[in-house]
Protein backbone atom coordinates (compact mmCIF):
# COMPACT_ATOMS: atom_id res chain seq x y z
CA UNK A 1 0.00 0.00 0.00
CA UNK A 2 1.01 3.23 -0.98
CA UNK A 3 1.93 6.07 1.77
CA UNK A 4 -0.85 8.01 0.61
CA UNK A 5 -3.13 5.47 0.90
CA UNK A 6 -1.84 4.96 4.16
CA UNK A 7 -2.71 8.06 4.95
CA UNK A 8 -6.17 8.32 3.38
CA UNK A 9 -6.75 5.12 5.54
CA UNK A 10 -6.43 6.39 8.68
CA UNK A 11 -7.74 9.63 8.32
CA UNK A 12 -10.99 8.46 10.43
CA UNK A 13 -8.68 7.84 13.14
CA UNK A 14 -6.98 11.01 12.96
CA UNK A 15 -10.13 13.32 12.53
CA UNK A 16 -11.90 10.88 15.53
CA UNK A 17 -8.61 12.13 17.87
CA UNK A 18 -8.89 15.88 16.40
CA UNK A 19 -12.42 15.84 17.42
CA UNK A 20 -12.05 14.88 21.16
CA UNK A 21 -8.81 16.81 21.51
CA UNK A 22 -11.01 19.70 20.13
CA UNK A 23 -13.60 19.80 22.67
CA UNK A 24 -11.77 19.14 25.34
CA UNK A 25 -8.88 21.58 24.80
CA UNK A 26 -11.23 23.75 23.50
CA UNK A 27 -13.49 23.87 27.28
CA UNK A 28 -10.06 23.78 29.59
CA UNK A 29 -8.39 26.65 27.75
CA UNK A 30 -11.37 29.25 27.71
CA UNK A 31 -11.75 28.62 31.25
CA UNK A 32 -10.26 31.81 31.91
CA UNK A 33 -13.22 33.44 30.60
CA UNK A 34 -15.34 32.38 34.29
CA UNK A 35 -12.73 34.11 37.05
CA UNK A 36 -14.02 37.33 36.77
CA UNK A 37 -17.80 36.86 36.68
CA UNK A 38 -16.88 33.82 39.34
CA UNK A 39 -15.44 36.52 41.63
CA UNK A 40 -17.57 38.91 41.05
CA UNK A 41 -20.63 36.20 42.23
CA UNK A 42 -18.97 33.88 44.78
CA UNK A 43 -16.41 37.12 46.42
CA UNK A 44 -13.51 34.47 46.75
CA UNK A 45 -10.90 36.52 45.59
CA UNK A 46 -8.43 36.24 42.74
CA UNK A 47 -6.07 34.61 44.35
CA UNK A 48 -8.22 31.74 45.39
CA UNK A 49 -10.04 31.08 41.93
CA UNK A 50 -6.45 31.52 40.34
CA UNK A 51 -5.08 28.76 42.97
CA UNK A 52 -8.13 26.22 41.52
CA UNK A 53 -7.36 27.41 38.01
CA UNK A 54 -3.36 26.08 38.91
CA UNK A 55 -4.27 23.41 40.82
CA UNK A 56 -6.02 22.27 37.74
CA UNK A 57 -3.55 22.85 35.57
CA UNK A 58 -0.86 20.14 37.32
CA UNK A 59 -3.66 18.02 37.93
CA UNK A 60 -4.28 18.01 33.89
CA UNK A 61 -0.33 16.92 33.67
CA UNK A 62 -0.37 14.61 36.46
CA UNK A 63 -3.17 12.55 34.83
CA UNK A 64 -1.01 12.05 31.49
CA UNK A 65 1.15 9.50 32.12
CA UNK A 66 -1.33 7.88 34.23
CA UNK A 67 -4.00 8.08 31.41
CA UNK A 68 -1.14 6.86 28.62
CA UNK A 69 0.07 4.00 30.43
CA UNK A 70 -3.52 2.78 31.06
CA UNK A 71 -4.17 3.36 26.97
CA UNK A 72 -0.97 1.62 26.85
CA UNK A 73 -2.16 -1.22 28.22
CA UNK A 74 -5.90 -1.73 27.77
CA UNK A 75 -6.20 0.45 24.90
CA UNK A 76 -7.46 4.53 24.41
CA UNK A 77 -11.25 4.08 23.90
CA UNK A 78 -12.42 3.36 27.71
CA UNK A 79 -10.12 5.89 28.82
CA UNK A 80 -11.36 8.60 25.97
CA UNK A 81 -14.89 8.10 27.35
CA UNK A 82 -14.21 7.97 31.02
CA UNK A 83 -11.73 11.09 30.86
CA UNK A 84 -14.97 12.67 28.88
CA UNK A 85 -17.84 11.89 31.47
CA UNK A 86 -15.45 12.99 34.24
CA UNK A 87 -15.02 16.20 32.83
CA UNK A 88 -18.46 17.02 32.48
CA UNK A 89 -19.15 15.50 36.20
CA UNK A 90 -16.53 18.29 37.19
CA UNK A 91 -18.22 21.59 35.24
CA UNK A 92 -21.81 20.12 36.06
CA UNK A 93 -20.97 20.53 40.01
CA UNK A 94 -19.18 23.46 39.71
CA UNK A 95 -21.66 26.15 40.57
CA UNK A 96 -22.48 24.44 43.44
CA UNK A 97 -19.23 24.98 44.92
CA UNK A 98 -18.99 27.99 47.79
CA UNK A 99 -15.71 28.25 48.72
CA UNK A 100 -12.10 27.83 47.15
CA UNK A 101 -11.46 23.97 47.87
CA UNK A 102 -14.96 23.46 46.16
CA UNK A 103 -13.43 25.14 43.21
CA UNK A 104 -9.94 23.13 43.90
CA UNK A 105 -12.08 19.66 43.67
CA UNK A 106 -14.46 20.63 40.57
CA UNK A 107 -12.32 22.59 37.94
CA UNK A 108 -8.70 21.56 39.55
CA UNK A 109 -9.41 17.78 39.96
CA UNK A 110 -12.21 16.37 38.31
CA UNK A 111 -12.69 18.43 34.76
CA UNK A 112 -8.68 18.92 35.20
CA UNK A 113 -8.34 14.90 35.27
CA UNK A 114 -10.86 14.24 33.06
CA UNK A 115 -9.63 16.66 30.21
CA UNK A 116 -6.51 15.49 30.91
CA UNK A 117 -7.75 11.56 30.27
CA UNK A 118 -9.02 12.59 26.62
CA UNK A 119 -5.65 14.50 25.92
CA UNK A 120 -2.48 14.71 23.86
CA UNK A 121 -0.46 11.74 25.87
CA UNK A 122 -3.32 9.59 24.65
CA UNK A 123 -4.54 10.99 21.60
CA UNK A 124 -1.32 11.09 20.23
CA UNK A 125 -0.13 7.65 21.36
CA UNK A 126 -2.91 5.69 19.74
CA UNK A 127 -2.26 7.24 16.57
CA UNK A 128 1.73 6.66 16.46
CA UNK A 129 0.89 3.05 17.40
CA UNK A 130 -0.70 2.79 14.22
CA UNK A 131 0.52 4.58 12.13
CA UNK A 132 4.37 4.68 10.40
CA UNK A 133 7.21 7.51 10.97
CA UNK A 134 6.07 8.90 7.93
CA UNK A 135 2.86 9.62 8.78
CA UNK A 136 3.21 10.47 12.33
CA UNK A 137 4.45 14.00 12.10
CA UNK A 138 1.34 15.03 9.84
CA UNK A 139 -1.21 13.08 11.96
CA UNK A 140 0.09 14.72 15.72
CA UNK A 141 -0.24 18.04 13.59
CA UNK A 142 -3.74 17.05 12.49
CA UNK A 143 -4.87 16.02 15.69
CA UNK A 144 -2.82 19.43 17.59
CA UNK A 145 -4.51 21.52 15.13
CA UNK A 146 -7.96 19.98 16.69
CA UNK A 147 -7.20 21.14 19.94
CA UNK A 148 -6.56 24.76 18.78
CA UNK A 149 -9.59 25.08 16.73
CA UNK A 150 -11.71 24.07 19.59
CA UNK A 151 -9.96 27.21 21.50
CA UNK A 152 -11.47 29.26 18.67
CA UNK A 153 -14.77 27.82 19.23
CA UNK A 154 -15.19 27.69 22.79
CA UNK A 155 -13.89 31.10 23.33
CA UNK A 156 -16.46 33.72 21.89
CA UNK A 157 -19.34 30.91 22.48
CA UNK A 158 -18.97 30.40 26.34
CA UNK A 159 -18.34 34.89 26.67
CA UNK A 160 -21.73 34.93 24.62
CA UNK A 161 -23.13 32.34 27.17
CA UNK A 162 -22.01 34.10 30.34
CA UNK A 163 -23.24 36.96 28.95
CA UNK A 164 -26.57 35.63 28.33
CA UNK A 165 -27.06 33.03 30.88
CA UNK A 166 -24.60 33.98 33.25
CA UNK A 167 -21.48 32.38 34.07
CA UNK A 168 -23.66 29.22 36.03
CA UNK A 169 -25.68 28.62 32.86
CA UNK A 170 -22.49 28.78 30.87
CA UNK A 171 -20.90 26.29 32.94
CA UNK A 172 -23.56 23.63 32.99
CA UNK A 173 -23.66 24.54 28.78
CA UNK A 174 -20.50 23.75 28.74
CA UNK A 175 -20.68 20.19 30.80
CA UNK A 176 -23.41 18.87 28.28
CA UNK A 177 -21.45 20.22 25.04
CA UNK A 178 -18.31 18.11 26.42
CA UNK A 179 -20.37 15.04 26.42
CA UNK A 180 -20.56 15.63 22.20
CA UNK A 181 -16.89 13.83 22.88
CA UNK A 182 -18.18 10.21 23.32
CA UNK A 183 -19.36 9.33 20.05
CA UNK A 184 -15.98 10.06 18.60
CA UNK A 185 -14.01 7.28 21.40
CA UNK A 186 -15.45 4.61 20.08
CA UNK A 187 -12.63 5.01 16.66
CA UNK A 188 -10.34 4.46 18.96
CA UNK A 189 -11.27 1.58 20.79
CA UNK A 190 -8.75 -1.07 21.09
CA UNK A 191 -5.03 -1.19 20.96
CA UNK A 192 -3.01 -1.34 17.85
CA UNK A 193 -2.97 -4.66 16.24
CA UNK A 194 0.34 -7.21 16.06
CA UNK A 195 0.90 -6.81 12.60
CA UNK A 196 0.79 -2.90 13.43
CA UNK A 197 2.54 -2.64 16.09
CA UNK A 198 5.32 -5.14 14.69
CA UNK A 199 5.52 -2.95 11.41
CA UNK A 200 5.49 0.81 13.36
CA UNK A 201 7.99 -0.71 16.16
CA UNK A 202 10.81 -1.05 13.57
CA UNK A 203 12.17 2.50 14.19
CA UNK A 204 16.00 1.32 15.35
CA UNK A 205 17.10 -2.21 16.92
CA UNK A 206 16.79 -1.01 20.52
CA UNK A 207 13.09 -0.45 19.82
CA UNK A 208 12.41 -3.97 19.00
CA UNK A 209 12.83 -5.21 22.46
CA UNK A 210 10.07 -4.85 25.07
CA UNK A 211 11.80 -5.00 28.31
CA UNK A 212 8.32 -3.57 29.90
CA UNK A 213 7.24 -0.40 31.09
CA UNK A 214 9.65 0.21 34.29
CA UNK A 215 12.35 -0.17 32.21
CA UNK A 216 11.46 2.00 29.58
CA UNK A 217 10.53 4.44 32.37
CA UNK A 218 14.56 4.44 33.55
CA UNK A 219 15.97 5.00 30.75
CA UNK A 220 14.07 7.97 29.78
CA UNK A 221 14.76 9.19 33.14
CA UNK A 222 18.67 8.16 32.84
CA UNK A 223 18.81 10.38 29.12
CA UNK A 224 19.89 13.87 29.16
CA UNK A 225 17.94 14.65 25.84
CA UNK A 226 15.01 13.63 27.71
CA UNK A 227 15.57 15.77 30.40
CA UNK A 228 16.59 18.61 28.42
CA UNK A 229 13.23 17.91 26.57
CA UNK A 230 10.96 18.34 29.29
CA UNK A 231 12.85 21.53 30.60
CA UNK A 232 11.38 23.51 27.54
CA UNK A 233 8.08 22.27 28.17
CA UNK A 234 8.44 23.31 31.53
CA UNK A 235 8.63 26.85 29.77
CA UNK A 236 6.13 26.30 27.53
CA UNK A 237 3.39 25.21 29.76
CA UNK A 238 4.14 28.54 32.32
CA UNK A 239 3.92 30.43 29.49
CA UNK A 240 0.48 29.18 28.03
CA UNK A 241 -0.88 28.76 31.53
CA UNK A 242 0.12 32.19 32.56
CA UNK A 243 -1.71 33.73 29.25
CA UNK A 244 -4.77 31.43 29.25
CA UNK A 245 -5.52 31.93 33.03
CA UNK A 246 -4.79 36.18 33.10
CA UNK A 247 -5.00 37.36 30.05
CA UNK A 248 -9.06 38.16 30.57
CA UNK A 249 -7.19 39.97 33.33
CA UNK A 250 -4.74 41.63 31.74
CA UNK A 251 -7.67 43.04 29.07
CA UNK A 252 -9.46 44.50 31.57
CA UNK A 253 -6.45 46.54 33.83
CA UNK A 254 -5.49 48.23 30.29
CA UNK A 255 -9.52 49.08 30.07
CA UNK A 256 -10.94 47.07 27.22
CA UNK A 257 -14.27 45.38 26.68
CA UNK A 258 -13.88 41.58 27.80
CA UNK A 259 -15.05 40.65 24.50
CA UNK A 260 -11.29 41.74 23.11
CA UNK A 261 -9.83 39.14 25.40
CA UNK A 262 -12.57 36.19 24.43
CA UNK A 263 -11.65 36.83 20.69
CA UNK A 264 -7.88 37.21 21.35
CA UNK A 265 -8.02 33.87 22.71
CA UNK A 266 -10.49 32.35 19.69
CA UNK A 267 -7.92 34.12 17.35
CA UNK A 268 -4.76 32.11 18.97
CA UNK A 269 -6.77 29.53 18.60
CA UNK A 270 -7.06 30.24 15.08
CA UNK A 271 -3.54 30.71 14.58
CA UNK A 272 -2.47 28.04 15.98
CA UNK A 273 -3.94 25.47 13.27
CA UNK A 274 -2.05 26.75 10.79
CA UNK A 275 1.24 26.10 13.05
CA UNK A 276 0.02 22.85 14.07
CA UNK A 277 -0.14 21.57 10.93
CA UNK A 278 3.38 24.03 10.11
CA UNK A 279 4.86 21.99 12.34
CA UNK A 280 3.70 18.36 11.79
CA UNK A 281 4.66 18.78 8.10
CA UNK A 282 8.25 20.94 9.64
CA UNK A 283 9.42 18.06 11.44
CA UNK A 284 8.93 15.48 8.60
CA UNK A 285 11.66 17.59 7.21
CA UNK A 286 13.92 18.66 9.83
CA UNK A 287 15.37 17.85 13.47
CA UNK A 288 12.27 18.33 15.79
CA UNK A 289 15.04 20.07 18.02
CA UNK A 290 15.77 22.92 15.85
CA UNK A 291 11.80 23.73 15.44
CA UNK A 292 11.19 23.88 19.11
CA UNK A 293 14.40 26.29 19.64
CA UNK A 294 13.28 28.45 16.75
CA UNK A 295 9.50 27.84 18.70
CA UNK A 296 10.50 29.19 22.13
CA UNK A 297 13.22 31.87 20.25
CA UNK A 298 10.14 33.42 18.60
CA UNK A 299 7.83 33.77 21.90
CA UNK A 300 10.43 36.05 23.97
CA UNK A 301 10.79 38.42 20.99
CA UNK A 302 6.88 38.48 20.46
CA UNK A 303 6.38 39.32 24.48
CA UNK A 304 9.37 42.04 24.33
CA UNK A 305 7.41 43.35 21.35
CA UNK A 306 4.18 43.04 23.18
CA UNK A 307 5.24 45.18 26.40
CA UNK A 308 6.69 47.92 24.16
CA UNK A 309 3.49 48.15 22.19
CA UNK A 310 0.40 50.44 23.11
CA UNK A 311 -2.29 48.56 25.13
CA UNK A 312 -5.33 48.50 22.56
CA UNK A 313 -7.58 45.83 21.10
CA UNK A 314 -5.47 45.67 17.54
CA UNK A 315 -2.13 45.33 19.69
CA UNK A 316 -3.82 42.40 21.31
CA UNK A 317 -5.54 40.59 18.42
CA UNK A 318 -1.80 40.77 16.55
CA UNK A 319 -0.09 39.45 19.40
CA UNK A 320 -2.88 37.12 19.97
CA UNK A 321 -2.21 35.84 16.12
CA UNK A 322 1.51 35.95 16.31
CA UNK A 323 1.13 33.65 19.92
CA UNK A 324 -1.40 30.93 18.01
CA UNK A 325 1.38 29.94 15.42
CA UNK A 326 3.74 28.75 18.02
CA UNK A 327 1.10 28.02 20.61
CA UNK A 328 0.71 24.43 21.22
CA UNK A 329 2.56 23.34 17.80
CA UNK A 330 5.07 22.84 20.32
CA UNK A 331 3.35 19.23 21.12
CA UNK A 332 4.23 17.63 17.46
CA UNK A 333 7.66 18.14 17.50
CA UNK A 334 8.28 17.19 21.25
CA UNK A 335 6.23 14.18 20.84
CA UNK A 336 8.05 13.70 17.92
CA UNK A 337 11.67 13.80 19.94
CA UNK A 338 10.20 11.24 22.38
CA UNK A 339 9.26 8.73 19.77
CA UNK A 340 13.04 8.79 18.59
CA UNK A 341 14.64 8.61 21.50
CA UNK A 342 12.49 5.56 22.54
CA UNK A 343 9.82 4.15 20.02
CA UNK A 344 6.01 4.13 20.43
CA UNK A 345 5.67 1.25 22.85
CA UNK A 346 5.58 3.32 25.89
CA UNK A 347 4.76 6.73 23.76
CA UNK A 348 1.46 7.40 25.65
CA UNK A 349 3.55 7.44 29.05
CA UNK A 350 6.89 8.80 28.00
CA UNK A 351 5.15 11.83 26.68
CA UNK A 352 2.35 11.82 29.48
CA UNK A 353 5.64 12.31 31.52
CA UNK A 354 6.64 15.48 29.54
CA UNK A 355 3.71 16.95 29.71
CA UNK A 356 3.30 16.63 32.94
CA UNK A 357 6.22 18.49 33.16
CA UNK A 358 4.46 21.46 30.86
CA UNK A 359 1.58 21.42 33.45
CA UNK A 360 3.94 21.82 36.74
CA UNK A 361 4.95 24.93 34.79
CA UNK A 362 1.34 25.82 34.09
CA UNK A 363 0.92 25.16 37.56
CA UNK A 364 3.43 27.87 38.52
CA UNK A 365 2.18 30.51 35.71
CA UNK A 366 -1.61 30.41 36.33
CA UNK A 367 -1.07 30.63 40.47
CA UNK A 368 2.30 33.30 40.19
CA UNK A 369 0.17 35.50 38.02
CA UNK A 370 -2.99 35.39 40.66
CA UNK A 371 -0.29 36.24 42.97
CA UNK A 372 1.04 38.88 40.77
CA UNK A 373 -1.69 40.89 40.47
CA UNK A 374 -2.45 40.69 44.48
CA UNK A 375 0.89 41.73 44.90
CA UNK A 376 2.07 44.59 42.77
CA UNK A 377 -1.45 45.52 40.68
CA UNK A 378 -0.03 44.19 36.65
CA UNK A 379 1.22 41.18 35.62
CA UNK A 380 4.84 43.36 34.63
CA UNK A 381 7.13 40.65 36.61
CA UNK A 382 4.98 37.92 34.67
CA UNK A 383 5.86 39.07 31.42
CA UNK A 384 9.51 39.85 32.23
CA UNK A 385 9.89 35.58 33.81
CA UNK A 386 8.51 34.50 30.26
CA UNK A 387 10.52 35.91 28.20
CA UNK A 388 13.53 34.68 30.25
CA UNK A 389 12.10 31.02 30.20
CA UNK A 390 11.61 31.57 26.98
CA UNK A 391 14.89 32.62 25.57
CA UNK A 392 16.35 29.56 28.27
CA UNK A 393 14.10 26.97 26.68
CA UNK A 394 15.27 27.78 23.50
CA UNK A 395 18.75 27.04 24.58
CA UNK A 396 17.85 23.96 26.16
CA UNK A 397 16.71 21.90 23.04
CA UNK A 398 20.07 22.61 20.75
CA UNK A 399 21.56 20.43 22.62
CA UNK A 400 19.42 17.28 22.30
CA UNK A 401 20.15 13.92 20.78
CA UNK A 402 18.20 13.95 17.68
CA UNK A 403 19.04 11.65 14.62
CA UNK A 404 18.51 13.38 11.08
CA UNK A 405 15.00 13.20 9.34
CA UNK A 406 15.36 10.46 6.60
CA UNK A 407 13.11 11.30 3.80
CA UNK A 408 10.19 9.34 3.27
CA UNK A 409 10.68 6.04 0.80
CA UNK A 410 8.20 6.97 -1.95
CA UNK A 411 6.62 3.85 -3.82
CA UNK A 412 7.78 2.84 -7.20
Amino acid sequence: MSLSSRAMSHWPLILSAAAILMITMGARQSLGLFISPLNTATGLGIGAISFAMAVAQFVWGAAQPVAGAVADRYGPGRVLAFGVVVMALGFALTPFMANQWGLVFTIGLLSAAGSGAGSFSVLIGAAAQRLSPQLRGMASGAINAGGSFGQFVFAPLLQRLISGFGWVGAMFSLALISLAALPFARALRGRASPDEAATHHLESPAHNMDKGLRVALRHAIADRSYLLLHAGFFTCGFHIAFLVTHLPGEVQLCGLPAQVASWSLALIGLSNIAGSLAAGWAVQRYRSKYVLAWMYGSRALLVALYLMAPKTAMTFYIFAVGLGLTWLATVPPTAGVVGKLFGTRYLGTLFGLTLLSHQIGGFLGAWLGGIAIIQTGDYNWMWYADMALAAAAALCNLPIREAQVRPAIQPA
